[in-house]
Parts: structure tokens; sequence; C-alpha cells
């Protein structure tokens, strides 16, 4: 396992990618695994700030903690 700290949401998509990768799953197997469009995975993957992603880093930032991601890699 590899721990990588999530920082931004930029970072968070660069993971989530290599993550779906890993699974062997595409982005259209994910969206509907999830219940999601295809386009929300993409925005993810992409880095894309959402309001819930954003308010949740800066809750975390603001508080003094840190989110980090375990990836099998």
């Amino acid at each position: 396992m590899r721990s990588a700290p999530i920082r931004d949401t930029a970072t968070l998509g660069r993971l989530l990618v290599e993550l779906r990768a890993e699974a062997g799953l595409t982005q259209r197997q994910l969206a509907e695994e999830l219940d999601v469009t295809q386009r929300y995975i993409v925005e993810l993957e992409q880095g894309k700030p959402t309001k819930s992603v954003e308010r949740l880093l800066r809750f975390i930032s603001r508080t003094g903690g840190r989110l980090y991601l375990e990836t099998p890699g």
C-alpha cells in the first residue's frame, strides 16, 4: 500500500485515475456502478473543484487535519 496526501482537487483527481485503472474499470463502468454520470467521473479525475470536495479540503486544512488516500500500488 502507498499513502498519498490529498491537499487539492488536482492531486485527488490523479489518484482517482490510478485507482480506477488499477481496478480495471472504465469511466463508464464506474459511473454505472456508482449511479452517477460519466461526466461526473471525468470531472473528478480532472481535478475539477466541486463545492463539496473544496469545502471538505478547506475544513480539514482549517482544523489542522490531513487527508490521505491509500492506494494498492
